[in-house]
């Protein structure tokens, strides 16, 4: 049974765990890698984090659902735009990040290379 504010705590947490595709479970469930986090001096709840890969897939889903349409709809401009914040995001440094997103904006790899240079060179 959860304590008095614990439900608070955790429906406050549970925005951040979705956007990074987390699963939150029970602390005691909690494996070597989980953060567990706690509430007044108790044990909450426990994030379990994503594997790199499947966080790039997340963050593609996220965005297509804020944008309201499929990435490989968008023009260039904002295509070009995509580009730019999965950069800052890291995106690229995951085995197969170019390749992940060149078919999820519908371009080859070549363009988004050359979206990635644009921006180096400007």
């Amino acid at each position: 049974m959860t304590r008095p504010g614990e439900e608070p705590f955790i429906a406050a947490v549970k925005p951040l765990v979705d956007a990074i595709g987390g699963e939150m479970l029970p602390p005691d469930e909690a494996g070597q890698d989980d953060v567990v986090l706690a509430w007044e001096g108790a044990d909450v709840v426990a994030v379990r984090l994503p594997q790199l890969a499947d966080s790039l897939d997340h963050i593609l889903a996220a965005m297509e659902r804020r944008r309201g349409k499929p990435l490989a709809d968008l023009d260039r401009r904002a295509k070009q735009e995509v580009v730019r914040t999965l950069e800052a995001r890291g995106a690229f440094s995951v085995r197969h990040g170019v390749e992940t997103v060149a078919s999820a904006l519908g371009v080859s790899r070549f363009t988004v290379y050359n979206y990635l240079n644009r921006e180096k060179d400007s």
